[in-house]
């Protein structure tokens, strides 16, 4: 009658895209370029695994996320963790996954959730061996 029964669509919130000051945007890169010189010069798998995810969390700050994608995958490949990185790498899957879903993209939505899951091993071995 006068609408009280019907079902409200519920629309899924749109996540708003903090936008960087020129001027924050060119400090991030500028420590980005820091850490890849870094990078250049050591040997030591921990401390790559460490830089390599300080670059992605940056990259991700810049809304770059194919290639903070690629910086988290490489901290992971040099070293196993569930901190920070793999948090944002589990939450950039999920973003891609539904970007996919939303484009009606089939491949790309059974791509990301492998991806996901394939993340789930890595925090079942973790935890099982203790390590973060």
């Amino acid at each position: 009658m006068f609408g009280l029964f019907k079902k409200k669509e519920k629309k899924e919130p749109e996540k708003e895209v903090e936008v960087l000051s020129p001027e924050a945007a060119e400090k991030i890169r500028s420590e980005i370029n820091r850490l890849n010189q870094e990078i250049s010069t050591t040997q030591d798998n921990n401390k790559l695994a460490e830089l390599f995810e300080q670059v992605g969390l940056k990259l991700s700050d810049l809304n770059e996320k194919d290639q903070a994608i690629e910086q988290l995958e490489k901290s992971l490949e040099n070293k196993k963790s569930i901190g920070d990185g793999y948090k944002k790498l589990m939450s950039l899957y999920n973003e891609k996954r539904a970007e996919a879903a939303r484009a009606g993209d089939d491949q790309g939505i059974d791509y990301y959730m492998g991806k996901m899951d394939e993340m789930r091993q890595i925090a079942k071995q973790v935890t099982i061996s203790g390590n973060q």
